[in-house]
């Protein structure tokens, strides 16, 4: 007999030995019950994820494989498990709140960690159901951009300092807002530059895939 593929989704009966948790429900039954949306959320290609104050509350296929868990394992977890540092984590607290306060739309392009540690470029898009605090509810997609953007080992100093280059920050600029010298900046630059193997600034992001400047995100936001 053929067994059918499941979908994970929380309960939605009102029953107190069921609510809240994870149960499977096969794809037959989906259609049979006009379960659509429960379909589209947990087979659509990409990675879609609902949280609340930064908790994973309910994630798809296509993110739990991008980042190597099951969807199960990473219900109830603070999106500090997909970070590359918690530090990383608490600094990018703020990025994008102010447009989803104001405009319920945000995205960006950030550097991710996979369940075995390996880091990688991924696009970010938002919107909240609490815009007047963004945070505390949202839906978010999740694309792996690895194919087209590879991910280099940068240090922490290189992240920082290319992400504000990217805002068209200069030298002097950045070592105002870093509190070092510029031509400390300069070194990091040149270092940046050979690091990919171009001449000048734009050379250097058009080399990462042609990055939007605007939609960086540095590990290092405060």
């Amino acid at each position: 007999m053929r067994t059918q593929p499941v979908v994970y989704v929380f309960d939605r009966i009102q029953d107190k030995r069921t609510r809240g948790k994870i149960v499977e429900i096969p794809i037959d039954d989906c259609y049979a019950q006009g379960r659509f949306a429960d379909l589209a959320f947990a087979y659509a290609p990409v990675g879609l994820v609902v949280t609340e104050a930064r908790v994973i509350r309910q994630c798809n296929n296509a993110f739990g494989r991008m980042f190597g868990y099951a969807p199960e394992e990473l219900a109830g977890q603070l999106f500090a498990i997909l970070y590359p540092t918690d530090a990383e984590f608490v600094n990018i607290r703020d990025r994008g709140v102010k447009q989803l306060r104001e405009t319920n739309r945000y995205w960006d392009e950030r550097i991710m960690a996979r369940r075995d540690g390996t880091l990688f470029w991924c696009r970010v898009r938002g919107h909240s159901f609490t815009p007047e605090d963004p945070l505390a509810r949202a839906v978010w997609s999740f694309a792996d951009l690895s194919a087209e953007r590879p991910y280099f080992p940068l240090t922490r100093r290189e992240r920082e300092i290319l992400s504000y280059l990217s805002e068209g920050l200069t030298s002097k600029e950045i070592a105002i807002n870093l509190e070092i010298s510029h031509r400390t900046v300069e070194v990091y630059r040149a270092k940046l530059l050979r690091k990919f193997g171009v001449n000048n600034t734009s050379g250097l992001f058009h080399s990462m895939g042609g990055i939007d400047g605007d939609h960086v995100v540095s590990t290092s936001d405060q």
